[in-house]
């Protein structure tokens, strides 16, 4: 547990199996008791790691008024549910991540492995990759999919309106680009130890201190719209940049401040991955082609196989930004799908 000041303290909840290690999951006095943002995942070791980090601020999951999940992804919003049957908490999410988790639990469970599949295939990749996912079907292996079961949210949270939290003033600021319904939560009250800015920003993944967080395409069968992951991102950056909060507490790694400095960062970064895969696209492409070339943390041959779908989500949405800018184009009538650079 770690002490902030000021009534708001984290607790560190681990990820099995994860290099990330573990979600800061931020416990914020009201009140009319504890409310949490995030909850880390849906595992007993990280129900353990909550309920002592808990027991060690001085109270207990029995006492928790309410859950503020920042996005729907399974290391935030996993023990949600099961915090709200201890507890009676309330549980709140920004509207566009509720209707992602409503049609997840809404639709048949192999729908996601086809669905990855046949995404996949389209993206360019080689059967090998896709036959464990067309096996794990025919054998009916679906349910260690996280995120299947999440609780549904039972309050909605309003991009620029107040959370009702009595005694304190946080305010919800929509960025979408790691999912549709992320919200950054802008604590409007002085910081405790008088540092410069506007109060403190409670960022879930949208701002990370060291890393970047993935943005790929919005995972969702149901739902045919061409979306703009990457562009969404962008935008979201520029509005927490102008916010300048204080101290950023993010969801990973550790709080920092210069907010500004470090979507600055992001902002060249994503800039140059754009300008990078643009030259990539001097001839036609997959997009798993495009991400085998593209630069990442290892050689590509080293990515393992969970983290590669990760990493073609992430070339798509790059690719989906250059053609929507009109520095990229899709061929017409490939099959799986060609991108190549546009004419100057």
């Amino acid at each position: 547990m770690t002490d902030h000041g000021g009534g708001v303290r984290s607790l560190r909840v681990p990820i099995p199996d994860n290099p990330l290690g573990h979600t800061l999951v931020h416990l914020l006095d009201t009140d009319r008791g504890p409310v949490l943002i995030d909850t880390g995942w849906d595992d007993p070791a990280s129900w353990d790691a909550l309920t002592a980090g808990l027991t060690a601020c001085g109270t207990s999951v029995a006492e928790v008024h309410g859950v503020v999940v920042t996005h729907h992804h399974p290391d935030h919003h996993g023990l949600s549910g099961r915090v709200r049957e201890a507890s009676g908490a309330w549980v709140a999410m920004h509207a566009a991540d509720a209707m992602v988790v409503r049609r997840t639990r809404e639709a048949e469970p192999g729908l996601w492995l086809d669905y990855l599949a046949d995404k996949l295939t389209r993206a360019g990749a080689p059967e090998e990759h896709t036959a464990p996912l067309h096996a794990a079907r025919a054998a009916g292996h679906t349910g260690s999919l996280p995120g299947l079961r999440a609780a549904l949210p039972d309050r909605e949270i309003v991009p620029g309106e107040l959370l009702d939290l009595a005694g304190r003033r946080l305010r919800a600021v929509w960025t979408p680009g790691h999912t549709p319904g992320h919200v950054c939560l802008h604590l409007e009250e002085t910081h405790p130890a008088r540092l410069a800015g506007n109060g403190r920003l409670f960022s879930g993944d949208h701002l990370l201190p060291e890393i970047t967080p993935h943005i790929g395409l919005y995972e969702d069968p149901d739902d045919a719209t061409v979306t703009d992951p990457l562009g969404d991102y962008l935008d979201s950056l520029e509005r927490i940049g102008r916010l300048a909060p204080a101290e950023v507490l993010p969801a990973h790694q550790h709080a920092f401040t210069d907010a500004a400095g470090r979507v600055r960062e992001l902002l060249v970064h994503h800039e140059e991955r754009l300008t990078g895969l643009l030259a990539l696209l001097a001839r036609p492409l997959t997009p798993w082609q495009v991400a085998e070339r593209m630069e990442w943390n290892r050689p590509w041959e080293e990515i393992p196989y969970g983290s590669r779908n990760i990493a073609v989500s992430e070339a798509e949405a790059h690719l989906r930004r250059l053609v929507k800018l009109g520095r990229a184009e899709a061929v017409p009538g490939s099959a799986p799908a060609l991108y190549v650079a546009s004419e100057p």
